[in-house]
């Protein structure tokens, strides 16, 4: 799979290619904005990962350019932005994801397979998502595993919705706090393994196969063994 890099930071921009090229994906690099826009328009890439400040062309502009041009190659938006308002400016101007700088890898890795899966998978019914035997009804906000009907809080539905629609990708600690907590926590707490223990009694507890997977310093990810 094609993946292009535009990041103006030559350090930042060296660190993913590697990574990425060590995980197996073809990438190519642009230090400035209007070089960025030009082999967005003309490559055919599979993700475009996107850096907000840049010379020449600013990120937002390049991402105006290629949804007028009908172009929907996934968009990650790379930029030391912090606040909520600025992370939804992005995403409402017709990016996919953000990643807030600085940031490590294996966040950045799960963020691109997420993205690239989701891609993969062709348009069906939007209020239902299955995985590994687990069915659930976003509509009727109801869990089944194996038919089974599984009662779960919101917060745990929200936690397993997030894992069901991101099937074998490492789910990091961060990456539940922002999307299940919005922000509001520490991430020093210890609320994200609280959570993951409760959603694991309720989905497992009646059940052999264990589905939801301590990653050892990473997080955790929703796979069959």
């Amino acid at each position: 799979m094609k993946i292009l890099i535009i990041e103006d930071d030559k350090k930042i921009a060296q660190f993913i290619t590697n990574g990425l090229k060590e995980s197996g994906y073809q990438v190519d690099t642009c230090l400035d904005g209007q070089s960025g826009l030009d082999y967005s328009l003309n490559g055919d890439y599979e993700l475009i990962i996107l850096d907000l400040m840049l010379p020449k062309l600013d990120g937002l502009e390049i991402l105006k350019h290629l949804r007028e041009e009908n172009i929907q190659v996934p968009v990650l938006i790379l930029s030391a932005k912090r606040s909520v308002d600025e992370r939804v400016y992005g995403l409402k101007h017709g990016a996919d994801d953000y990643l807030v700088k600085p940031f490590s890898f294996v966040e950045l890795q799960a963020r691109v397979q997420a993205l690239l899966r989701r891609k993969l998978v062709p348009v069906q019914d939007q209020s239902r998502l299955e995985a590994f035997g687990i069915t659930i009804d976003l509509l009727q906000r109801e869990v089944h595993r194996d038919g089974k009907l599984i009662d779960l809080p919101n917060k745990e539905f929200s936690l397993l919705e997030y894992f069901v629609r991101n099937p074998e990708c490492i789910i990091s600690k961060t990456m539940i706090l922002e999307k299940v907590y919005n922000y509001n926590f520490d991430t020093q707490t210890n609320i994200v393994d609280v959570l993951v223990c409760r959603l694991r009694n309720n989905l497992e507890r009646d059940f052999d196969e264990k589905l939801i997977h301590t990653i050892r310093g990473m997080g955790y990810v929703l796979k069959k063994k």
